[in-house]
């Protein structure tokens, strides 16, 4: 027998500096009459990514960008099977305030709680063991972004120059789907190479964005050094901003020893976000749009 699949879900521990030091935030469903993290099931077709950030916006009125990841928590619901929880660390971005929140069936109380106290509010012992996990996270870095452009025309298809070889109709699509994923980072700097595959992977984010795009030959394939290379990834890993990298697969290898990341070899339109503390990569992950 065929074993069914679990219901999929995401979600963040939001944080910020409260006068007690940190503080999360924890919400109220009124049904199970529970305390836990804003979380919830993804609709079709979405990135776990986009529906963490979602989810938390619908339950708690929040806007929030996403750092490190969290452990996966998979657990059995009582009626439902298997439910699988993917959680991200989340600072709020903007207005933390909470109070203007309308109750509804689904959520009736949102509040802001010292790290202690919060511990103690949560209903159930792996909302705790998620505590932990965040307090063990890095989740005062910064993320750097570095992403393979999208799926372009193939080499021995294309007759003109290199650099103006274009996305696939799938390349255009994987471009699309970027944007609310590069969103959810709220990124802020957009550098590509100056092929215009690299350019075409990241323009729909900038455009909807409202980000400049900064053309840097130095990360093409025709024009990238290792010196160079690193001397530009360190200078972003000194910063405070968060930043997108496009770039090729020929010079990836450079980019990620930089700083210092094992090469994941990433795919047309794969991306790993370096989350970065103190000139240091202090956690990463990958995913694909």
């Amino acid at each position: 027998m065929k074993a069914s699949q679990p219901t999929l879900a995401a979600g963040a521990v939001v944080w910020r500096k409260g006068d007690q030091g940190v503080e999360v935030v924890v919400v109220h469903r009124p049904k199970y009459d529970d305390w836990s993290f804003p979380k919830g099931k993804l609709d079709p077709g979405e990135h776990h990514l986009v529906a963490a950030v979602r989810e938390v916006a619908e339950e708690t009125g929040l806007r929030v960008r996403l750092g490190p990841a969290l452990p996966v928590q998979t657990y059995t619901m009582s009626a439902n099977g298997l439910k699988q929880v993917h959680y991200w660390t989340a600072r709020q971005v903007g207005d933390g305030d909470v109070a203007d929140y309308r109750p509804n069936a689904e959520i009736d109380a949102v509040t802001w709680l010292p790290v202690r106290k919060a511990r103690r509010r949560l209903s159930y012992p792996h909302d705790g063991e998620l505590l932990d996990a965040f307090e063990d996270t890095p989740y005062r870095s910064r993320p750097l972004v570095i992403l393979r452009h999208a799926k372009a025309r193939s080499r021995s298809s294309w007759h003109r120059e290199d650099t103006a070889r274009t996305l696939t109709e799938a390349g255009r699509r994987q471009a699309l789907d970027l944007v609310p994923m590069l969103q959810a980072y709220d990124v802020q700097r957009v550098l590509t190479s100056d092929a215009v595959r690299c350019a075409a992977t990241v323009r729909p984010f900038a455009d909807e964005s409202l980000r400049d795009i900064e053309t840097d030959r130095r990360l093409s394939e025709e024009a990238a050094d290792q010196v160079t290379v690193a001397r530009g990834m360190r200078r972003l890993l000194r910063g405070k901003a968060r930043a997108v990298v496009c770039s090729h697969r020929p010079v990836l290898p450079a980019i990620f020893d930089a700083v210092g990341v094992d090469d994941p070899r990433l795919k047309p339109g794969s991306f790993v976000v370096v989350h970065h503390r103190g000139g240091r990569a202090r956690a990463t992950e990958e995913h694909t749009a």
